[in-house]
């Protein structure tokens, strides 16, 4: 039994049978290494994508980020004239000049109309409707809302910057898939110059293990974000 089995097993990689599985599993790899190569070229695309938002993200975000520090050195200037002011004030309260608790009075407006970004002057307002008189500044939240757009724009460009990188990794995944196919399809020529038997048939198995390899390595690299095979079929 086990005889016949080897028999017929000889048998069906002789004569033209062998060219036969060598020209399915050609046309099998040739297909495989053009896909590989559009979806590579696809992650490559993604990955530029990503990496010129992420670039230009940044950009932004640095920007703001200075605009804001700018504000916020601002802000802190005018805050510490108009505590000085205040404490002038209250010192003129004390001597009961009237005349010069109004002078004091009105240069805090003029200082809050002229110089006081919209953030400060709410900080402020509330501050005197509660009657407090501690800086704002003392109030880690309320200084790092100064930079919140500026934070939230360089986050994103992280964000993006990953994603290209990931992108680039799949890219070069694909291209390592594409390499292997490219082998297959090599060994496979091979054995159309060959003519020993053995020889032919033991490349034959090598090279759709290597094939079976390398879809099995490819099916585990995600496709490129957004991916839809039908999109390409509409040119509206």
């Amino acid at each position: 039994m086990i005889k016949e089995k080897v028999d017929a097993f000889k048998k069906y990689f002789k004569g033209k049978k062998i060219e036969v599985l060598v020209a399915i599993f050609l046309g099998i790899a040739t297909l495989l290494v053009a896909w590989t190569g559009w979806i590579g070229a696809l992650h490559g695309g993604n990955q530029a994508t990503n990496y010129t938002k992420s670039n230009n993200l940044a950009a932004e975000g640095n920007a703001a980020y200075n605009v804001a520090a700018q504000v916020y050195i601002s802000d802190l200037f005018t805050w510490n004239t108009i505590a000085n002011l205040k404490l002038d004030m209250e010192a003129a309260k004390e001597r009961g000049d009237s005349a010069e608790v109004k002078v004091v009075k009105a240069k805090i407006e003029k200082i809050k109309q002229n110089n006081c970004s919209p953030k400060l002057l709410e900080a402020m307002n509330k501050a005197d409707s509660q009657g407090g008189s501690a800086s704002p500044f003392d109030n880690e939240e309320f200084t790092n809302s100064y930079f919140e757009e500026a934070k939230k724009l360089l986050d994103e460009s992280q964000e993006l910057l990953k994603e290209g990188e990931t992108d680039n990794k799949r890219g070069d995944s694909y291209q390592l898939a594409s390499v292997l196919y490219s082998l297959v399809l090599f060994l496979l020529g091979i054995i159309g110059v060959l003519r020993d038997y053995q020889t032919r048939k033991m490349l034959l198995i090598y090279s759709v293990c290597i094939l079976i390899i390398a879809i099995i390595y490819m099916v585990t690299i995600p496709m490129p974000t957004g991916f839809d095979l039908s999109s390409f079929f509409n040119n509206k």
